[in-house]
């Protein structure tokens, strides 16, 4: 899912499988169950894992593309192409938000490529909003002590 994660434009070329060994990608898996890391898996009727949300924090010596704070875990969203537009990455994230403010957890942070449309507008419809660009990825950070849109 990590692979999948990633975002690649129209008609541009996909990345090789191997950079999910590059330690800037690996560092959002390895070890993974650590305290704090909690996410969900969406699978199919016949078991396949078919997307996924994942919440990790990060160390200010350690920051991941949508770093904040120590305090606020980095999201990361993926959902095999075959299943996109289907409605799953939306009841991932609102699973992981839940969860969230369960754990009393007061915001949310996340990267994402501004040319990634379906994934802003998921994102927004969650109010996250800009908190700053790193190269070619936007940071968002949503306010989870903010009432819940009716």
């Amino acid at each position: 899912m990590l692979y999948e994660s990633l975002y690649v434009p129209e008609g541009g070329q996909p990345f090789g499988r191997e950079i999910v060994q590059e330690p800037f990608l690996a560092k959002y898996v390895e070890g993974w169950g650590r305290a704090g890391d909690f996410g969900f898996i969406a699978m199919d009727g016949e078991g396949r894992r078919i997307g996924s949300i994942t919440a990790r924090c990060f160390g200010a010596d350690d920051q991941g593309y949508g770093y904040v704070s120590e305090d606020v875990p980095e999201i990361g969203t993926a959902v095999l192409p075959a299943y996109r537009g289907q409605g799953i990455g939306t009841a991932l994230l609102q699973a992981l938000v839940d969860e969230a403010r369960d754990r009393r957890i007061r915001a949310l942070s996340l990267s994402v490529d501004p040319m990634n449309q379906a994934a802003m507008k998921l994102y927004r419809r969650f109010a996250f909003e800009e908190a700053g660009m790193n190269g070619t990825s936007m940071t968002m950070i949503a306010d989870l002590t903010r009432r819940e849109p009716e």
